[in-house]
């Protein structure tokens, strides 16, 4: 039977390797895979992390911002619903990722380049496993090239223009 791990872990055959940026909340999910480093679990590198104190702080413009500046993919993960930190900021975050979803869809980012999950301090496998699935899923698409993929419409990216009000 073959590895999972060592599957989801070889690179692509043209050497492309995919560009993850992962917003982890500090109580729980930096702590899961902080646990998954420390139990020494096997996952890509292709994660960078991003930590901040709450889920409920990861607005929308993070995630497109992310994309906008070369990520090929996004993971959002919070602490599980009744255990935040700060009461009600994962409510906060279930509220707006669906729709997030909704919105890069229209956008033409495909469903499996953004993840959105709960992962709690003690869940190091859980936030290894996902990064595995995260990984594979967004190497099996490709480099999503956003910005490449706006300039191709004629789309500007928002750094060649001036500010609202601002005259030319």
């Amino acid at each position: 039977m073959a590895d999972p791990i060592a599957e989801t872990a070889a690179p692509s055959p043209d050497g492309w390797e995919p560009r993850i940026i992962a917003f982890l909340c500090y109580w729980c999910s930096y702590t899961g895979a902080d646990n998954a480093g420390t139990a020494r679990l096997k996952y890509p590198h292709n994660v960078h992390i991003v930590r901040l104190m709450c889920s409920g702080r990861i607005d929308p413009e993070l995630v497109t911002t992310a994309f906008a500046r070369g990520a090929d993919g996004v993971m959002v993960c919070g602490c599980h619903i009744g255990d935040c930190h700060y009461i009600s900021g994962n409510h906060k975050t279930m509220a707006r990722m669906p729709l997030l979803r909704r919105t890069l869809e229209a956008f033409g980012i495909e469903p499996g380049r953004f993840v959105f999950e709960w992962v709690s301090a003690a869940e190091g496998e859980k936030f290894a496993r996902l990064v595995r699935d995260t990984v594979a899923g967004v190497r099996a698409l490709g480099p999503l090239d956003w910005p490449g993929r706006l300039r191709a419409r004629g789309v500007g990216h928002g750094r060649d223009l001036q500010p609202w009000g601002a005259q030319p």
